[in-house]
């Protein structure tokens, strides 16, 4: 039973908390739900990114709207409420890619796929340890992360749910 309180984390948002909390990434398609853990500290957190990048020539009004920018604001925030960035265990899913274009769609139409290698290259450029992806193929995914356990699951609808990782020891 999962303890603690529950964060719903929405589109573009980035939620970051110490103690224990439950967040949840409900319903992702083509976006990726992050979490990640600093368990000596306590300080958890989860952004739910929709696209990989933002847009050169637009201010960003909401930073946990792409990877590029949700990923380093949630670790600033993590590390202002005492996380030691060294110590993070990171899981993430979602990047879907569930509408079909066709067989000679543009490759930038499958904004999940390029979401998945966005946040693949941020995390090793930020030298992030990953317990834990599910990525890719066709079906939306709802991401859950007890931060008391550290048990992450991932549920579909054809698949149900499963543990992808603990992101702490018990």
């Amino acid at each position: 039973m999962p303890t603690g309180t529950v964060l719903s984390v929405g589109m573009a948002e980035i939620k970051v908390a110490k103690g224990p909390v439950v967040y949840s990434c409900l319903g992702l398609g083509s976006c990726i739900g992050l979490c990640a853990i600093d368990a000596a500290s306590g300080v958890s957190g989860m952004v739910h990114i929709m696209l990989p990048e933002a847009f050169k020539d637009k201010p960003v009004e909401k930073p946990g709207k792409f990877a590029d920018t949700g990923l380093p604001e949630m670790l600033k925030l993590m590390e202002k409420q005492g996380a030691d960035l060294g110590r993070l265990q990171v899981a993430y899913a979602g990047g879907a890619q569930v509408f079909n274009f066709g067989a000679s769609a543009d490759s930038r139409l499958d904004v999940g796929a390029r979401n998945a290698t966005a946040v693949e290259a941020l995390v090793l450029k930020l030298r992030l340890r990953v317990l834990g992806k599910d990525v890719g193929g066709s079906s939306g995914r709802t991401v859950t992360v007890d931060t008391s356990t550290g048990v992450c699951t991932v549920r579909t609808v054809k698949a149900g749910e499963a543990e992808l990782c603990r992101l702490k020891s018990v």
